[in-house]
């Protein structure tokens, strides 16, 4: 265990100590939701600013008589727990960061997300998406999203009662279906998964220079070839496509890829052997470097 773990582990404690453990098993995944909804109240992800002090009061208020609760009381204790939960140090808490703070161990279901390799590629990401959208509508259906729950923890060996397993996928289509109609789009997936910021973000889209341009394209093509085949291919061309296309659109759907991702080998896969060769994708870019040249 690094030097970090180990601070944040004794850190954690010492919070618990401090408050006597007084929010775990108060609550199970309903409740927890009930919870995140009422002071996740602009529902943009996360609960922040007054959100987070109105939070804090009704946490005292829960631990302890009302008539003792001051603005000082609640900026301390807010203090103290975001130093221990706040894992990004961004002043607000996301909903995972709650989780851990309020649900008991074995009723923290949003966990299991939380012990994977953070997200930090389109393309494992789409891997995910086209494993579970087993009927290729460009949507996750309450049904789907109970089978990757069910995966998920068949993968870390917890035997979860069919009950749970309703009870988790139904909190999960609650927090995360934002527009209400029973299935999760791409960027309800992405959430949930904490999928990182898109890679393309850090490049000049409008680099003049030659030299800046097949260096950029270098990096580019290196992060979407994850097989390193030299071409991309399935999953591969799928991130590149849904990066590429939420420099744009920030939001696109499923459906709206499988018909960007069609337009683009159309365009680029010159051998039509269903791939984006690196000499392909170059030229379709309007890069004509000779030493792109397979």
């Amino acid at each position: 265990m690094s030097s970090n773990e180990t601070e944040h582990k004794l850190r954690t404690q010492r919070a618990r100590n401090t408050h006597g453990n007084q929010l775990k098993g108060k609550t199970d995944a309903a409740g927890f939701l009930q919870i995140w909804q009422h002071f996740d109240a602009d529902d943009n992800g996360y609960i922040e600013g007054k959100e987070l002090d109105d939070f804090f009061r009704h946490m005292l208020e829960k631990l302890g008589p009302k008539d003792k609760i001051t603005g000082e009381r609640v900026q301390q204790i807010k203090k103290s727990f975001m130093s221990t939960y706040d894992l990004t140090s961004d002043g607000r808490l996301a909903i995972h960061e709650l989780a851990n703070m309020i649900l008991p161990q074995d009723e923290n279901f949003l966990l299991i997300f939380r012990r994977e390799a953070p997200l930090d590629n389109s393309v494992e990401f789409m891997k995910i998406w086209r494993n579970y959208d087993a009927d290729s509508s460009g949507y996750i259906s309450a049904v789907e999203l109970k089978g990757f729950l069910k995966d998920l923890f068949q993968h870390h060996k917890k035997n979860i009662p069919s009950r749970k397993l309703d009870e988790y996928t139904n909190t999960m289509m609650s927090i995360f279906d934002k527009n209400k109609d029973g299935r999760l789009d791409l960027n309800d997936l992405a959430r949930i998964l904490a999928l990182q910021d898109n890679f393309l973000l850090q490049f000049k889209m409008d680099a003049s220079s030659q030299d800046e341009r097949k260096r950029d394209f270098e990096k580019i093509f290196a992060h979407y070839d994850v097989s390193k085949t030299g071409a991309l291919e399935g999953p591969e061309v799928d991130g590149f496509v849904k990066d590429m296309m939420e420099l744009v659109r920030p939001s696109i759907r499923g459906v709206d890829l499988d018909k960007l991702r069609e337009v683009l080998l159309r365009h680029c896969d010159v051998n039509k052997d269903g791939k984006i060769q690196k000499s392909e994708l170059a030229l379709c870019l309007g890069l004509k470097l000779k030493s792109l040249a397979q």
